[in-house]
């Protein structure tokens, strides 16, 4: 059994281990955990979110004055409006291709230069495609909807289906992190992870973290697939496996890496014989880092069998390997500290802001679009974001601070 609280070692001096072995021993209390059944039927990325700054193309926005199906960029699309959580206006859809494009940000005037796009990717547009070829698709689109477009971030979802373990009644109790939001569903009907609603199936389901970091979430991925109409696809997806029981259920296991996370790592892991950083702003270039992005995950979420110990379905999990080569890299996220100009001094200049906002008698519109027009302002959201804020919870601060000040002072502010 594996020591837990770092990294994953071997066994011990007296004891041999085969690389790929199946068969636990706890030197402390001799209980023998036999994993021979533990079967992987799916290991690789499950989403992809690809963000772009640039300007929106003349006649791009004209598309949302339809609701028919429209052609764009050489395919068909469903048009609509989003919600303001989504943090963009208008969407486009097309199902069969397996994409959405998120365009015009709320938060920048659609004449300027800004992240006004976001392409979500779908399991299966991912897996018709190589990493090279889908970035080419993504960099493509992205050149009809922007001028002068460029990547700017990634959100990816690296998920692994497994059958021959089901997760134990103390699961959560066993399974430390530092996130202080988790989420466990029983009994239900659907789920929907991304939006923090669960409707799904007998059984149990769990997430850990928030979304605007680093989550994971394990749940019963045949309910889920069969709530979704998508247990035929699936089923075909773990089938090529060779491994695959369809009379047993397969249970994912999945981490999940928000843009800023991603980032993170690019600003905080170099190549440990080049000195070279990692550019992580495409998909194409975080891809051959799965592997590593996965064994951090598993660090950060530690499932123990007893306090310092992992569970051996963990150390199973950690050898689990997407790439064939591998960087010499230690994998670090860099955190802006707060006790520098990322902190007091953010808090400072966010308080004078809205003073000057209140006075001016901007309403909260205004205030938030100039808030969010200033060269500083990636450095205001990541302070906020490492406070475990999302953009949501920004706003809602803001607002406060905004009535507050009126309320307070009126026109002498």
């Amino acid at each position: 059994m594996a020591k837990a609280p770092n990294h994953m070692v071997s066994l011990g001096p007296d004891m041999l281990e085969a690389p790929d072995g199946r068969i636990f021993v706890d030197a402390g209390t001799c209980e023998v955990t036999d994993l021979t059944d533990f079967k992987m039927v799916h290991f690789g990325t499950d989403t992809v979110r690809q963000l772009y700054r640039g300007s929106i193309k003349p006649g791009v926005l004209d598309l949302f004055e339809s609701r028919d199906v429209v052609e764009f960029a050489g395919y068909d699309w469903m048009p609509g409006r989003t919600g303001r959580s989504s943090g963009y206006q208008f969407r486009l859809q097309n199902a069969d291709l397996g994409l959405i494009l998120l365009i015009k940000s709320f938060h920048v005037d659609e004449d300027s230069e800004g992240p006004h796009l976001k392409i979500e990717v779908s399991p299966h547009c991912i897996k018709a495609h190589t990493p090279a070829q889908l970035q080419q698709l993504l960099d493509i689109l992205a050149n009809d909807v922007l001028s002068d477009s460029v990547a700017s971030g990634t959100a990816i979802h690296i998920a692994l289906d497994f059958q021959g373990w089901e997760p134990p009644a103390d699961f959560e109790a066993r399974l430390h992190c530092r996130s202080k939001r988790v989420a466990s569903v029983q009994g239900i009907q659907s789920i929907d992870w991304d939006s923090e609603s669960a409707t799904y199936g007998r059984g149990q389901s769990w997430r850990f973290g928030a979304a605007n970091g680093l989550q994971m979430a394990l749940y019963n991925k045949s309910q889920e697939a069969k709530a979704h109409d998508k247990l035929d696809m699936w089923h075909h997806n773990w089938e090529q496996s060779g491994q695959y029981d369809p009379e047993k259920p397969v249970w994912r296991l999945e981490m999940r890496f928000h843009h800023s996370v991603v980032r993170q790592f690019s600003e905080g892991t170099v190549d440990t014989e080049t000195g070279e950083a990692f550019d992580f702003d495409s998909y194409y270039g975080l891809v051959d880092h799965r592997d590593g992005l996965w064994r951090y995950a598993l660090r950060q979420f530690k499932f123990l069998a007893r306090p310092g110990w992992f569970d051996p379905v963990w150390t199973v999990l950690s050898r689990q390997k997407l790439c064939d080569d591998e960087y010499q890299v230690d994998y670090k996220r860099y955190h802006k500290t707060a006790a520098g100009f990322s902190g007091k001094n953010v808090e400072l200049l966010l308080g004078n802001f809205i003073s000057c906002a209140a006075r001016m008698r901007l309403t909260f519109e205004q205030t938030w679009r100039a808030l969010h027009a200033l060269p500083v302002y990636d450095l205001i959201r990541d302070h906020y974001l490492n406070k475990g804020k999302s953009s949501t919870d920004i706003q809602a601060h803001v607002l406060k601070l905004l009535k507050e000040r009126v309320v307070r002072y009126g026109k002498a502010v």
